[in-house]
């Protein structure tokens, strides 16, 4: 397909990703809808206020889980598909533990106890700081005008 062969060969398993992480996303999102009937925290509030609901907190930890999940999205899609051009399997990798680290941040966050969100959650960063250094390179490798991709070989050099 024309355009394709810009893109590494394993560059498709960095899309996968990038959706998996829509599903979690959505997961989340149902789960504030869940919490919002549950605390009586009607739309368009977004956060609840603990003088009016005696269980604000236990929403606004549901609430902010999800907040701070789609705050880092923009900077976690940039950074896998720019990281993934010239790394796509160790930006596979790292996208996929920052997925997990995800998922534990927002069920950690959602029992009340913000301290939670980082037992497991707070390994996210390191994945970030790999995807970091993934982009880095990618940049690097445009400034001095090597090969776009070091790992995963390039389509073109596929079988056909």
């Amino acid at each position: 397909m024309a355009g394709l062969e810009m893109f590494p060969a394993r560059y498709g398993n960095v899309a996968f990703v990038l959706v998996a992480y829509c599903f979690l996303n959505f997961w989340m999102a149902f789960m504030v809808g869940k919490a919002r009937k549950k605390y009586n925290v009607p739309y368009p509030t977004l956060y609840a206020v603990e003088s009016e609901n005696k269980e604000a907190k236990l929403f606004n930890c549901v609430q902010r889980g999800h907040q701070n999940s789609l705050e880092l999205m923009p900077v976690f899609f940039m950074l896998m598909m720019l990281g993934g051009i010239r790394h796509p399997c160790p930006s596979v990798v790292l996208g996929s533990i920052y997925i997990v680290t995800r998922y534990f941040y927002f069920t950690g966050y959602s029992t009340g106890d913000p301290q939670k969100r980082l037992t497991i959650g707070k390994y996210g960063f390191l994945a970030l700081i790999g995807l970091m250094g993934c982009t880095i390179s990618f940049g690097i490798s445009l400034h001095l005008g090597t090969s776009a991709s070091s790992t995963c070989y390039f389509s073109s050099i596929r079988g056909k």
